[in-house]
């Protein structure tokens, strides 16, 4: 992750429009007629039902997908007591995580009041609003009091994050570490540094999950509270401890867990070596831990070590929770946020920890197989399962509490109205990009001498996402830079016909001679084709020398489909290649197969087709349910192409005998679900949604894809290829910067997982 300085964060937040967020109409509004029904005279009539049932404002506002992040500024994001307008950016900021991991909307409410009875007044004043109140960065103790009168007389959810949030997920953290260090929790004592709202909120939590009062030690700045001191707030006092000892360094000796929520440099190795054996460390002060990490680890090698920081293992990240609890609240429509609830997250959590992970988040974080242990006790905050996770187990907690007014009856249908938030809004391909930012790769651009191109691989590098090389004659793309008004200083440029690549042309004139020699290639024939870009750049990925090709295409992709066989090579396990779709729409996510490579498809290649999609659909850290669609229903038609999808679908399911894929079908019944049970009940697709669409040849699938997409019914990510043995990668050079910049995502993150997974045969695994 790059350094972030003063200048980059003020121009982030006044670029474009000052601020983060803001609002969209939901309904349309370009007639006079939509006018009148979302306003006057039209909004009278849920006004009068509303005013009949209170509950029916969940069913016509926005209320139930609504939450306030409130704060009066008092204890902002470790700069302290800053004031309630100070505070804002931080809101708006909390606003953002809401919606783009939950799909929440959120409003950021800063009021200027300290006083704690005021506060309470006017937030309860504002309540009907909202589905759910996150009350933000007030200081202790009144943020106790405050949030037990709003969480009484408030009919709404109400959380104050900065207690539970770090509570839940620590505690989930917890479960695990101690399992690992095979230990059981009403066994172990426990050290608390800090005594703030956080810290009390932690402690309490983890004495629900079974931790005894009485192991329990809690130090603040001046020692250890115990019951010899005088002048302590309630909340110190429930934790004051009889033992006769008064420094951190006498409580850590023969502790099993530290929990630190203080500030840095406060532990030293010493009490680290004075711990019990086993000892898991939680050192959480803001930014830097009460200890440092690499002093920590040197101090034995028997610890479980976790920060608030990204850039070490084990992070306690509040946004592991706070989206999705407020989810599963808003979803079951909550009255409260309850312990029960809470420790349903706990839980929920703490599990997901040990599935295994998706190949896209080891990628996302530069890991070669991240799998629970001791340097993996919790989810990585871009792990996109904690939506489907996380915010059922809230939802069934709150409703096995009585606390849901709207009980969740069909949970298949929840979970792929969650999906369907993952998907929507693009949020995919903002996950993708910030994965691909943590770990960017060499890119070559084939067709640097192209306006979109260029402007794609300068945009690339500017975000972050890679290290961009340009294929082309230098003063051409200099020229070309300068009439866009492009910064390419510091871009590398490789001109493959200049006389100084005279030795790179040779060397892998040589590789690719050896490579298909039994092909009846020879040196003289090699060496003049590295005088074609897409020879030359993917020959640089396949000696190593760049991570990542992407070849601009002109009519077709045929030619450069070609190159890549001969260069790269398809993956051992199959014949052939294909390209896949993403589409992102309000029904959710689909993926959409072979958009682009294979023109017609005899069974073998539609079996190749399917399964890359199947393993890429994976990848993507989704379940696929696919359809095989053609014109014909399960047999119905005996025309060759119809014959070749069902013997295909036939083929899929001998070799995959639990995956839900099912036709040949028509498209209307591969996305009605209710139309294919009804007609089709025998189908392995029964009371599923389908998510993957193979088509039976290249004429299909494209046009789909194209249609959707010129009728604004979704957002693509793509083409995006399936099989080969390097990341090479092929769009049109007339496609727009964005569709280039996404491509280079997939690309690195791509990169990233060969870098990462191989096989025993030392070739890439299926994704």
């Amino acid at each position: 992750m790059s350094k972030v300085t003063k200048e980059m964060a003020l121009d982030y937040h006044r670029d474009t429009k000052p601020g983060k967020i803001e609002i969209v109409p939901t309904k349309p509004y370009s007639s006079q007629n939509d006018l009148a029904l979302a306003y006057s005279p039209g909004v009278a009539y849920p006004c009068l039902e509303i005013e009949q049932q209170p509950q029916d404002a969940y069913e016509y506002t926005n209320k139930g997908n609504l939450v306030a992040v409130i704060s009066n500024g008092t204890a902002v994001l470790g700069l302290g007591d800053i004031g309630a307008l100070a505070g804002k950016p931080v809101m708006e900021g909390k606003a953002l995580l809401f919606k783009i991991f939950a799909g929440i909307d959120c409003f950021d409410i800063e009021v200027d009041e300290k006083d704690p009875d005021k506060f309470i007044e006017i937030v309860k004043a504002i309540s009907p609003t909202f589905g759910g109140i996150n009350l933000e960065d007030i200081k202790a103790p009144e943020c106790f009091e405050i949030e037990r009168r709003l969480k009484e007389e408030c009919t709404i959810p109400v959380m104050h994050d900065d207690q539970h949030g770090t509570a839940i997920i620590s505690a989930a953290g917890l479960i695990n570490a101690l399992e690992i260090q095979g230990k059981k929790i009403g066994d172990v004592k426990l050290v608390v540094n800090g005594a703030g709202a956080a810290a009390v909120s932690c402690t309490r939590l983890y004495i629900a999950l079974g931790v005894k009062p009485e192991n329990v030690v809690m130090c603040d700045s001046k020692g250890v509270i115990n019951d010899k001191r005088t002048n302590l707030n309630p909340q110190k006092r429930e934790f004051a401890t009889s033992r006769d000892i008064n420094t951190l360094a006498e409580a850590m000796v023969g502790a099993d867990v530290f929990l630190g929520l203080s500030v840095k440099d406060v532990v030293t190795p010493e009490m680290l070596k004075s711990m019990a054996p086993k000892p898991i460390v939680f050192a959480l002060a803001n930014p830097d831990p009460e200890i440092a990490y690499d002093a920590a680890m040197a101090s034995r090698d028997d610890l479980i070590f976790a920060t608030g920081r990204s850039d070490y293992p084990n992070q306690i990240n509040n946004v592991l929770g706070f989206p999705y609890i407020f989810r599963g609240a808003l979803d079951s429509g909550a009255t409260a946020i309850n312990e029960p609830m809470k420790l349903a997250a706990v839980h929920a959590i703490a599990a997901l920890a040990k599935e295994p992970v998706p190949s896209v988040v080891n990628a996302a974080y530069n890991m070669t197989k991240l799998s629970f242990g001791r340097d993996y006790i919790l989810p990585k905050p871009l792990d996109p399962r904690l939506l489907t996770t996380v915010a059922p187990a809230v939802a069934r907690g709150a409703m096995e509490s009585g606390v849901a007014r709207r009980p969740i009856t069909d949970w298949d249908a929840y979970k792929q109205k969650l999906r369907q938030i993952m998907g929507s809004d693009n949020k995919m391909m903002r996950r993708f990009v910030e994965q691909a930012k943590s770990n960017p790769k060499r890119v070559v651009f084939g067709e640097a001498n192209t306006d979109n191109t260029l402007r794609a691989a300068v945009s690339a590098r500017s975000l972050g996402i890679c290290i961009p090389i340009l294929l082309g004659n230098e003063e051409m793309i200099e020229k070309r830079a300068a009439r866009l008004g492009l910064d390419i200083s510091g871009i590398e440029i490789v001109n493959l016909r200049h006389d100084r690549e005279a030795d790179r042309r040779n060397r892998f004139a040589t590789k690719l001679a050896d490579k298909r020699q039994r092909s009846g290639l020879t040196f003289r024939e090699a060496l003049e084709k590295m005088f074609d870009r897409n020879y030359f750049g993917m020959m640089m990925v396949e000696d190593g020398e760049a991570d990542a090709f992407i070849a601009g295409t002109y009519s077709g992709s045929d030619a450069a489909a070609q190159i890549a066989k001969e260069v790269v090579g398809i993956r051992p396990s199959y014949k052939h290649f294909a390209t896949m779709h993403i589409m992102n729409t309000k029904r959710g996510t689909y993926f959409l197969a072979d958009t682009m490579i294979n023109q017609s498809n005899d069974e073998e290649t539609l079996l190749d087709v399917a399964r890359l999609a199947r393993n890429s659909v994976e990848y993507f850290a989704h379940d696929p349910v696919m359809a095989m669609v053609s014109y014909s229903n399960f047999g119905s038609s005996k025309e060759p192409e119809c014959v070749t999808v069902h013997n295909v679908v036939d083929k899929m399911h001998r070799l995959y005998p639990d995956l839900p894929i099912d036709g040949e079908m028509q498209v209307h019944y591969a996305l009605n679900r209710d139309s294919r049970d009804a007609a089709f009940p025998f189908s392995r697709l029964n009371g599923k949604d389908v998510n993957t669409l193979i088509f039976p040849n290249l004429s299909a699938a494209n046009t789909a894809y194209r249609m959707m997409l010129e009728m604004g019914l979704g957002d693509a990510i793509g083409p995006i290829q399936m099989g080969l043995n390097k990341p090479i990668h092929f769009i049109g050079v007339d496609s727009p910067v964005r569709d280039i910049i996404n491509l280079t995502t997939i690309a690195v993150l791509d990169a990233a997982v060969l870098e990462n997974i191989e096989s025993c045969s030392g070739t890439l695994c299926d994704k």
